[in-house]
């Protein structure tokens, strides 16, 4: 037992006196296994982290296909320059474009997944993405490598979606977040390891080396799919119907007016009569611009206004990396509560604000003080990025109506692709285009984001404990 206050009383536990001489003799006893303890500890968490056999299965699927993502996200760009031989401007196309296909997808794949079985449209989805990825080989041009990419980010985004719905169903309270947060952290670290396996094709610079990679890529993909048909049926939508059957009166079954009657039952349970849950929605799309400024916003700055090395890019990367990996599941732990998870958000809007405030500082500073503001700046950027995420997830789980779990994750997932979309321009015309005002800009609009989340959540709080008073 832990020897630290406990949550509920804020009292020690008692340990009775006879036990003391046998707890000293286990101590004695418990040094010489002291270090092989230490070293499968962390075998242990990691275990037991996934017990839950649908977690099982979802870690085992991502691992598989997210290090193929990291392959082709570390060859795409200079595939399609030096390959497949497009344009700099194209490639902003496709891949912009590739985006805005994911933010009606985003939509659809939870909508669906309200209405079919989301177990097996999430293989379907899956098996797709896979055949898209390894289809890149033959992209010859321009149009080609367009709708290949509209196609692939669609059904990716879709997916998501209908994965999201799965966790929202297969799991309640913490246990939600936890998932997602132990989704999350296997996705940085297959995506780490398949950049490094990507990383080949560029070493060996020739046409067949990046098709071939590519196409392992989307192979990765497929091997995933035989996981994710072990996914149990309880993962479905509820097949029960929302309204009573509508009865005519000879005491039959009435279809027609049934169906409506259904389907009135769905629109009053629709995210889109829900201005909470689209606030929130809104909310997290713009606080989550801050991987915008991440993948484009640092690296130019770095290598345009700071005296600091290109290399560094790189090292905030991996700094990147390594905070998610090792503190996205303890600091998600509790995210579950409304109160929690609006805390949390108000400190990743502070982060925030600090991080964008000390990048547009590393200007004009010396290489060694350029180098250790920013790194100082991606610290706490990282940390603001772990919190945003488990208070987003909290709220997006907690918040949603679970008859339509599916569409609710869906409208979630699709604000995020407008963030993502939105986010290069915004990042561009701030902090890129003004400097410091810029930045400050941009520190402006994360704080009002974050503290907008903690409102929200602040307001759900009060909202529950009404509903609680005029139920007791």
């Amino acid at each position: 037992m832990s020897r630290t206050p406990s949550s509920d009383t804020g009292t020690l536990p008692v340990v009775e006196p006879e036990l003391d001489d046998a707890a000293a003799a286990s101590d004695e006893a418990s040094i010489e296994t002291d270090a092989p303890t230490a070293r499968t500890g962390l075998i242990r968490r990691l275990a037991a982290s996934v017990a839950d056999p649908v977690l099982r299965i979802l870690v085992i699927a991502t691992l598989i296909s997210r290090v193929g993502r990291g392959v082709f996200l570390t060859v795409t760009v200079l595939y399609f320059t030096l390959i497949v031989g497009l344009a700099a401007h194209e490639v902003a196309v496709v891949l912009a474009a590739a985006s805005a296909a994911g933010v009606l997808s985003s939509l659809a794949g939870g909508w669906l997944a309200d209405r079919m079985s989301a177990r097996r449209l999430l293989v379907v989805l899956s098996t797709l993405d896979g055949i898209g990825l390894i289809c890149y080989v033959f992209a010859g041009d321009f149009v080609t490598a367009l709708i290949i990419a509209v196609v692939v980010g669609a059904v990716e985004q879709a997916a998501n979606s209908t994965r999201m719905a799965i966790i929202a169903r297969a799991f309640d309270g913490e246990a939600r977040v936890h998932a997602r947060a132990v989704l999350r952290t296997v996705t940085n670290l297959s995506i780490a390891v398949g950049s490094g396996i990507g990383a080949l094709a560029l070493v060996a610079g020739t046409a067949d080396a990046y098709r071939w990679i590519i196409a392992g890529a989307g192979v990765m993909y497929l091997l995933g799919v035989t996981q994710l048909v072990r996914l149990p049926a309880s993962v479905d939508a509820p097949s029960r119907p929302l309204s009573p059957p509508v009865t005519t009166k000879t005491g039959s079954t009435d279809v027609a007016a049934s169906a409506r009657s259904e389907r009135r039952a769905l629109r009053a349970h629709s995210p889109w009569r829900d201005p909470r849950y689209l606030a929130l929605t809104a909310l997290s799309a713009i606080f989550g611009m801050q991987f915008g400024v991440s993948e484009v916003g640092v690296p130019l700055w770095i290598a345009n206004e700071t005296a600091a090395p290109e290399v560094l890019v790189a090292a905030v990367l991996i700094l990147n990396t390594i905070i998610v990996v090792f503190f996205q599941v303890p600091l998600s732990r509790g995210t579950h509560d409304l109160r929690k998870a609006g805390r949390v958000s108000a400190w990743a809007a502070w982060l925030m604000v600090a991080a964008c405030l000390a990048y547009a500082s590393a200007a004009g500073l010396s290489v060694g003080f350029a180098i250790a503001v920013i790194l100082v700046a991606a610290l706490a950027h990282a940390f603001a990025e772990v919190l945003s995420q488990a208070g987003g997830w909290g709220l997006s789980f907690e918040l949603a109506d679970p008859l339509r779990a599916g569409t609710y994750q869906g409208v979630f997932g699709m604000g995020y692709s407008v963030g993502a979309l939105a986010a290069p321009l915004v990042v561009t015309s701030t902090a890129l285009t003004l400097g410091l005002g810029g930045w400050a800009i941009l520190a402006a609009i994360f704080l009002a984001s974050g503290l907008g989340t903690w409102a929200i959540a602040r307001s759900a709080v009060r909202a529950a404990a009404r509903v609680g008073a005029a139920a007791a």
